[in-house]
C-alpha cells in the first residue's frame, strides 16, 4: 500500500484504530475521519478529520479536501458502524433511525461521494472495503449473552445484511469505472482495553469451530488485502472472518 491513500471512517473505534495502524505500517497515507473533535489514540503519521458520515455536507467537504492536499484517494475503507442494545421490544425508534442512517446511509454517502470525485478527478483505478458483519448472514445466538447486556439488535443485523448488498450493487455497477468494491464481515472481535463478560466470552467460544474471539489484527489482515494489488480480480465479494461460527 506503499504511497497510497486511504481514508477510513469510523477510525476512532476499536477496529477503525486498528485499521489506521494497519494502514500506516503499509506505508499508505491514512486519512483518519470521525465524528469525535480530536484524534484519540491514533499512530504518529496519521492524518486526521472530523467528519459525519451522516452529514451530506460533512462528506463532500472531507473527501474533496483530501484530494486536493494529498492528490489522490485511492482507497475507502467504510468501517463507521454503530448499533443499539435495548430489548427489541422496547426499541425507541430514535435508536433505528440512528443506526439505519450510520450504516446505510452514512456507508451510501461515502460511496456516492467517492465515486462523483472519482469521476471528476479522473483517477484510474479505486478500491473501496465496506465493514459489514457476520451478523449480516446469520442471528445472533442469544444464549451467548447471559452475563452480557450489549445483546446485539435485529436492526444491526439488518443494515449490515444491506451494507453487504449494497457491496453487490456497486461492484456490479462501478467495474466498468475500474472501481473494485468488497466487503469484510468480521465475528466477534475481542476488546483487549474493555474485555467482554467472562461468561459471554466462553459462551461465545463454545459455540465458535474456532474456540475463541478474533484479534483485532486477524481482521485487518482481511481488509488490507481486499484493498491491495494482490486482489486485483475480487470485486462483489463478502470475506467473512468469523473462525468458523457462520459455518454452523
Amino acid at each position: 500500500m506503499d504511497k497510497k491513500v486511504v481514508l477510513i471512517t469510523g477510525a476512532c473505534g476499536q477496529l477503525g484504530r486498528a485499521l489506521c495502524t494497519a494502514y500506516n505500517n503499509a506505508g499508505a497515507t491514512v486519512i483518519a475521519t470521525d465524528t469525535h473533535a480530536t484524534a484519540q489514540n491514533l499512530p504518529a503519521g496519521v492524518h486526521y478529520s472530523a467528519m459525519d458520515v451522516t452529514n451530506k455536507e460533512d462528506v463532500l467537504h472531507c473527501f474533496s479536501t483530501v484530494a486536493d492536499a494529498h492528490g489522490a484517494l485511492d482507497v475507502l475503507i467504510n468501517n463507521a458502524g454503530v448499533s443499539c442494545f435495548e430489548s427489541f421490544e422496547e426499541r425507541p425508534e430514535s435508536s433505528i433511525d440512528w443506526v439505519m442512517n450510520v450504516n446505510l446511509k452514512g456507508t451510501l454517502l461515502c460511496i456516492q461521494t467517492y465515486v462523483n470525485l472519482f469521476d471528476e478527478k479522473k483517477y484510474a483505478q479505486g478500491s473501496i472495503v465496506n465493514i459489514a458483519s457476520m451478523y449480516g448472514i446469520i442471528s445472533p445466538d442469544p444464549c451467548i449473552y447471559t452475563d452480557c447486556p450489549r445483546k446485539n439488535s435485529e436492526i444491526y443485523g439488518a443494515t449490515k445484511a444491506g451494507v453487504i448488498q449494497m457491496t453487490r450493487y456497486f461492484a456490479v455497477h462501478l467495474a466498468s469505472r475500474h472501481i473494485r468494491v468488497n466487503a469484510v464481515s468480521p465475528g466477534g472481535i475481542l476488546n483487549p482495553e474493555n474485555p467482554q463478560g467472562t461468561d459471554f466470552q466462553k459462551n461465545y467460544a463454545a459455540r465458535c469451530p474456532m474456540g475463541r474471539m478474533a484479534l483485532q489484527e486477524e481482521i485487518t489482515g482481511g481488509v488490507l488485502f481486499l484493498s491491495s494489488p494482490a486482489a486485483s480480480y475480487i470485486t462483489g465479494h463478502n470475506l467473512v472472518i468469523d473462525g468458523g461460527m457462520s459455518c454452523w
